[in-house]
């Protein structure tokens, strides 16, 4: 998110802002301008919510239906559990008598979610992807985080448009440009579908990205143009070496077997260990290999990779276009699988 003058008091809007964004329209993945402390806020709360138990007994079944009314993943629902078990049996009872008061109330309080998201729908454009998971995700929110969107509606509108504008649909020039061919695409030209994702071996996400793409091979190799394209991030230190590694094994016709074995030990991507991976890799030569990386023979061929996707308005990884639409989930292979049989049908 860029830098803005604002009169604003403190950075825990900006942080909930980043969440929100990020949260609504580019989710698993490595993204250069994501806060770390952001990230690991959320990593934290995460954790935090996966080991909350509810109370037992009757406060057990009163916080139980509760969080029925303000979400059973909101941090609402985290504050009621935390409540009630500190309650009497005989409080809990006596609420469990008239829970509809509660929800009553409750909706009340959420009449700024409501309208937030009627606000930003109708500004946005109902249609849109991004209004869809605003109306998803904005159901979790606490009434206060509403009100805050809500004061700093300017924003929150300016950053939502900006996002909605990169996942536009490709032109078909677009479409040509990025997946053009080479030995980092594989699956029938002219292919009714085709696939292009910008990745980085690094990124952990990217991993999940590349077990997707190779289940959709299996199932669609015959049907489906699939390209690799490389976006190493700035700030992961062995990814560029990695996608010129990448490179070196395509030479030999060996891109994929290589890509499989980066994304397996991606945790260990040091020059040497980019070696070693070649004696996993069937008919690799070494010596062929080493020249490439000390030539520094495909520095170029990935920084062209990385401008074009720049131009494509990729800004994290993975990145995945189906015949020019943005994939939203980039790891999940039932989703991308419902989509390639939705164009398959056209």
């Amino acid at each position: 998110m860029r830098a803005r003058n604002t009169n604003m008091t403190s950075g825990w809007f900006v942080v909930a802002l980043v969440l929100f964004v990020s949260m609504l329209l580019v989710l698993s993945g490595c993204k250069p301008t994501q806060k770390v402390e952001a990230g690991k806020a959320a990593q934290t709360a995460a954790g935090a919510e996966k080991k909350d138990e509810a109370p037992k007994g009757p406060c057990g079944e009163y916080a139980a239906s509760l969080c029925k009314v303000v979400g059973e993943q909101s941090a609402t629902c985290k504050s009621i559990k935390d409540v009630t078990d500190m309650m009497p049996p005989s409080a809990c009872k006596a609420g469990m008598s008239d829970v509809s008061f509660t929800k009553t109330r409750y909706e009340e309080k959420r009449k700024v979610c409501a309208d937030l998201v009627v606000k930003l729908c109708k500004d946005i454009g109902p249609e849109t992807k991004t209004c869809g998971m605003i109306r998803d995700q904005t159901k979790n929110f606490p009434p206060e985080r509403c009100e805050m969107f809500m004061k700093n509606y300017a924003q929150v509108l300016e950053d939502l448009k900006a996002r909605e504008a990169e996942n536009k649909p490709l032109t078909k020039e677009q479409q040509e440009q990025i997946a053009g061919d080479g030995p980092t695409a594989f699956g029938p030209k002219g292919a009714k579908v085709t696939l292009v994702e910008f990745s980085d071996f690094q990124c952990p996400y990217c991993s999940q990205a590349g077990k997707a793409v190779k289940a959709l091979k299996a199932k669609y190799s015959d049907k489906v143009r699939f390209v690799f394209r490389h976006f190493p991030l700035s700030f992961h230190k062995d990814a560029q070496l990695a996608a010129e590694a990448a490179m070196a094994a395509a030479a030999q016709g060996k891109f994929f077997e290589y890509h499989d074995v980066l994304f397996d030990n991606q945790q260990k991507l040091a020059r040497e260990n980019l070696e070693e991976y070649v004696k996993k890799v069937s008919g690799l030569d070494l010596a062929k290999f080493k020249k490439a990386l000390d030539d520094k023979t495909y520095t170029k061929v990935v920084a062209a990779d990385v401008e074009l996707g720049t131009k494509m308005a990729v800004r994290g990884t993975p990145t995945m276009f189906l015949n020019g639409v943005r994939v939203n989930n980039p790891t999940d292979v039932e989703a991308i699988s419902k989509e390639i049989e939705e164009a398959l049908k056209k």
